[in-house]
């Protein structure tokens, strides 16, 4: 099949490399596959590019889209056109901009497929398409309900994500102590609880004294969570890593006994989640999205109370997460299926 996925951003951040992991899979499968992302916003200095990282895939595609929220109204016009001059047999959109565009430019004969990867995608304008997919078994009957073919397209995860050859030397590397190392990696905005994570290790503290938290990750409330820490006292045992990415990033994870998640953000399918169990690190979790089928103990409700239960539960959950072939295998069927049924 000749599929093309349209991704409406700037940034290699959020479902990107979901979509990149994908598209992978799905030509390792022997298909044609390429991603048009958005060339208009080149300056994109506080996150990764995307252009660079899917044409260093091979990924990019070439066929002159545009593809930006930013466009004038001529230039989404001239994307509309180009688009439905193509000769495909699958378009697959991830954002708003690209359903609307795929919407009224699709080719003829191409089937239309949505992946919806937060719940306010999920509204009563949403455009029709042949198939949609959800980030969490929970968003389905939603779609369901009203007729719509859905399935769920779990989290992707890249292959640098394994268990660490030497944790221990891995640690010393990273001038890490303490045990057990617990860690929260996500971007520092208020969805992810950051405050809750750091009152709730001042608590465990006093079950487990030589526990040590390692912070992954920037944002607006960096700073904020900084004071937190120096007010709790905890100076000393708060590791702040900084924002990390590729394989830096992966080395940071699989230093860890432990990572605390305990929010979502623009991407429901718990990608870290699921990059933590490849890693053998256990997770401990709140029940947004994807998270419930990843966690090892689940965190009923978001306080500091909750969070110290959950980890100091013991519990290990045996998940067995589908490889990245076997999960575009199950959307390749999915085009097929709607490609038959039209």
């Amino acid at each position: 099949m000749r599929i093309l996925h349209l991704l409406a951003s700037p940034f290699f951040s959020g479902p990107a490399e979901n979509v990149a992991l994908l598209a992978l899979a799905q030509r390792e499968a022997g298909h044609e596959v390429t991603v048009a992302v958005d060339r208009r916003r080149k300056d994109v200095p506080a996150e990764e590019p995307a252009v660079p990282r899917f044409r260093e895939l091979g990924l990019l595609d070439e066929g002159g889209l545009e593809l930006s929220v930013k466009s004038p109204p001529w230039s989404m016009w001239r994307d509309l056109r180009q688009l439905k001059a193509r000769k495909l047999d699958v378009v697959h959109s991830h954002f708003s901009h690209d359903h609307l565009l795929a919407r009224w430019g699709r080719p003829r004969g191409a089937v239309l497929v949505r992946s919806l990867h937060a719940p306010r995608s999920l509204r009563a304008s949403l455009p029709a398409a042949d198939a949609y997919t959800v980030p969490a078994s929970v968003l389905l009957p939603r779609l369901r309900e009203k007729g719509r073919t859905a399935e769920v397209l779990p989290a992707l995860v890249d292959p640098r994500f394994h268990l660490a050859d030497d944790r221990q030397a891995l640690r010393s590397e990273l001038g890490l102590t303490g045990a057990p190392l617990l860690g929260m990696v996500s971007t520092f905005q208020p969805s992810r609880r950051h405050a809750v994570g750091v009152e709730a290790f001042a608590l465990y503290r006093r079950e487990r004294p030589q526990a040590r938290l390692v912070l992954v990750g920037d944002g607006a409330l960096l700073e904020a969570t900084r004071r937190q820490v120096d007010q709790l006292g905890l100076s000393d045992a708060v590791t702040f890593a900084g924002y990390q990415q590729g394989e830096a990033f992966a080395r940071w994870l699989r230093a860890l006994d432990e990572v605390w998640l305990l929010g979502l953000g623009n991407d429901w399918s718990a990608r870290a989640a699921a990059q933590a169990r490849a890693c053998g690190v256990r997770v401990v979790a709140v029940e947004e999205g994807a998270l419930p089928d990843l966690a090892d103990a689940r965190v009923a409700s978001p306080t500091p109370a909750a969070v110290v239960a959950a980890a100091l539960s013991g519990q290990c959950a045996p998940v067995a997460h589908p490889s990245n072939a076997r999960i575009a295998g199950a959307v390749l069927e999915l085009y097929e299926r709607v490609r038959q049924a039209r």
